[in-house]
């Protein structure tokens, strides 16, 4: 049987097979580096961890590509940026105290459920806010 083997195993076949076998651990090396890049990116804090899951031979990089997060570290700081300026650009305008809705500045009464949410200059009728002791626009005192 040896010698079947021996003829099977030419220096072509076996050169063809080391080859087959470096690119197979090329591949495997270079995705333990894609997932320890990749986990970094993505704001893992245990990096190295998913490093070491993917030491087992592509059953750890499916893993990691499953259970990895859905998005870049930047994207989410970005997301959340976005999410506070449109906050802030909602409480410039303000909020009706009884229902919540959203109140502009130069509303007197809310629109949704009629609640006087500023007051009204009584000489030149625009909205005031509560704390304003004289009218910006006319100088009317206000009591």
């Amino acid at each position: 049987m040896s010698e079947y083997i021996q003829e099977l195993m030419s220096p072509q076949l076996m050169g063809a097979i080391y080859l087959f076998v470096g690119f197979i651990a090329a591949l495997w090396v270079l995705s333990i580096v894609y997932v320890f890049i990749d986990a970094k990116r993505r704001g893992v804090k245990a990096f190295w961890a998913w490093g070491i899951v993917s030491i087992i031979p592509f059953v750890g990089l499916i893993a990691y590509l499953v259970l990895r997060p859905n998005s870049y570290l930047a994207d989410r700081e970005e997301q959340e940026l976005d999410m506070a300026l449109r906050e802030r650009q909602l409480a410039q305008y303000g909020t009706c105290p009884q229902c919540g809705a959203p109140i502009e500045k130069d509303f007197v009464v809310c629109p949704v459920c009629n609640t006087q949410v500023r007051n009204v200059c009584p000489s030149c009728h625009r909205p005031l806010d509560a704390h304003w002791k004289v009218c910006p626009y006319c100088r009317t005192h206000i009591q």
